[in-house]
């Protein structure tokens, strides 16, 4: 059977094979999205499709809408017309449960897939009369956080940008140039008002949006290229929002063994397809049960009653104490721990690692112990119930490929976030360092594996970080079989690193913490098996 409108006809055959199948007319659903767009979102990846584009469908099955999304590429252009269009805007989500079930759903809420591709004058004619129209609420995103970034890793415009802000909104070729050419498609026909959503992950993204589409409006009205009224309505209460959100989901990349238990079912098709741009896609999703999205409730022209499907609706400063109870506290520190000691010990899956008693022991109590006391609590989620949730559901669940080696990228980047709001949480309540045992333990573990040598004495490569040369000069030269002494010279060596704020947060030679770290240091150096027995003693 393929999976397309013709397939879906035979709704017996697929719901034999258990599947959940779309309770709308998907008929009358496209041609309402067409003619009335009410949402439309930039982004058609897996997370796209196993979260957005799910609980649309949860919507129009229960008639809260009648029109579904418009879904827009605008990085990798054959992933609509490899995936998408092949099979009518089609798709599988296969939902891997924890206790090994898995729950299998065939997506049809997307009424519309279109490209966003200046160059080709029919699919952007179409955008510009999607952002012209008078239903249109909002518009939501899932381009990665580089995807808001003008510039490269140099500080310096990127050649499309630069390209863009020279030649105005005609045929713009950066991302965020093309949407706010079409911002500017609204503005010039009603200045009607628009919510635009960015539901990436990353803190505060909604300003890195709203800053990125600013960058251009400034530039065009300073050209001559956009009327000066134009940056006045992005700006403008009432006009275009900008709101905040905090998503959390898992999606992997498609697994070879959910695409043999949906061959077993006889659906034809299902191959993975690499784009020209290296991008995998597959006309299914396999994803986490577990979902979270969080979002700032400013749509002036309205929204969908999204709260049914799921979606948690409040307050800026709400959704920024979710996200800081997310990434300090409740989920990121526990995977940052799992990373650097998941390396060390020769482990390949996270998951795996959760069968390990002292790992397991060492994230609950860095979780429960350590973090929860000092958590930022937001109220609309209770934090115990996410830490529950994520050592109990969702870390251990096998059908989830994640790889320690895979999460322990970028960890110089992340540990002030992830353990430095701990510890200023702990010195403004007045709370003991003393009280903090692991998360010392994480650090000195992170500076061993920084050796790149694995608990057996074997050498492995860390995983890429941008401070990664820099960081390693703290331990050049050690190895596993130092004497007394020497360890004691290794443990002072890195005394400047970990002073270093930057890193940590807080100059942890100032809190006291440093010494602590230099003692862990040095039992960890102990030649092999030193991780072991030193998460023994001390988790």
């Amino acid at each position: 059977m393929q999976l397309n409108d013709e397939g879906l006809k035979n709704r017996k055959f697929w719901e034999d094979r258990g599947y959940l199948l779309p309770e709308y007319d998907r008929e009358a659903m496209k041609k309402e999205t067409k003619e009335h767009p009410r949402w439309i979102h930039f982004g058609a990846g897996n997370i796209f499709r196993a979260f957005h584009a799910v609980a649309a469908g949860k919507l129009l099955s229960c008639g809260e809408m009648r029109s579904g999304i418009t879904v827009v590429e605008g990085f990798d252009y054959e992933i609509i017309e490899k995936m998408y269009r092949p099979h009518d805007d089609l798709s599988i989500l296969v939902t891997l449960k924890s206790d090994g079930a898995t729950e299998k759903t065939v997506v049809g809420s997307i009424g519309e897939s279109c490209i966003l591709d200046s160059e080709n004058e029919e699919e952007y004619a179409r955008l510009k009369e999607i952002f012209s129209s008078a239903t249109l609420q909002l518009a939501t995103f899932t381009i990665t956080e580089k995807g808001y970034s003008l510039v490269d890793g140099k500080g310096e415009l990127l050649p499309a940008v630069k390209e863009d802000f020279e030649k105005g909104p005609e045929k713009p070729k950066s991302y965020i140039g093309k949407v706010a050419s079409l911002l500017y498609e609204r503005y010039k026909n009603g200045a009607r008002s628009i919510a635009m959503v960015s539901t990436d992950n990353c803190s505060h993204n909604g300003d890195k949006l709203k800053e990125a589409i600013r960058a251009f409006a400034k530039k065009w009205r300073e050209k001559g290229f956009a009327d000066p009224g134009f940056e006045i309505y992005l700006f403008q209460e009432g006009k275009v929002s900008f709101p905040w959100s905090m998503i959390d989901k898992i999606t992997p990349r498609p697994d070879p063994a959910v695409e043999e238990l949906l061959k077993k079912d006889e659906i034809e098709g299902l191959e993975n397809v690499v784009t020209s741009k290296k991008t995998w896609v597959a006309p299914f999703v396999n994803a986490e049960e577990c979902e979270y999205l969080v979002i700032e409730d400013d749509f002036p022209a309205g929204r969908p009653d999204l709260g049914k499907a799921g979606f948690l609706f409040t307050d800026r400063e709400t959704v920024d104490k979710v996200e800081r109870m997310k990434v300090c506290t409740c989920l990121n520190p526990l995977h940052t721990a799992l990373a650097v000691f998941g390396c060390l010990l020769g482990y390949e899956r996270i998951s795996e690692e959760m069968k390990d008693p002292q790992l397991k022991r060492m994230v609950e109590r860095i979780g429960y112990d350590e973090g929860l006391p000092v958590v930022t609590d937001p109220k609309v989620i209770d934090p115990k119930e996410f830490i529950d949730t994520v050592l109990n559901v969702r870390i251990p669940n096998p059908f989830m490929p994640d790889t320690p080696q895979r999460i322990a990228t970028d960890t110089s980047q992340k540990i002030p976030i992830r353990y430095g709001e701990t510890i200023k949480n702990y010195m403004a309540s007045g709370r003991s360092l003393e009280e903090l045992k692991l998360i010392p333990l994480v650090f000195a573990g992170w500076v061993r594996y920084l050796t790149g040598i694995n608990d057996e004495g074997e050498p492995f490569e860390p995983s890429p970080d941008p401070l990664l040369d820099t960081v390693k000069e703290y331990v050049k030269g050690v190895t596993l079989d130092l004497s007394a002494q020497e360890k004691e010279k290794a443990a002072k060596a890195i005394g400047p690193l970990l002073s270093d704020p930057a890193i940590f947060g807080v100059d942890l030679g100032k809190t006291g913490l440093s010494e602590k770290v230099k003692g862990y240091y040095k039992e960890l150096l102990d030649g092999k098996g030193a991780v072991r027995r030193t998460l023994e003693k001390y988790v």
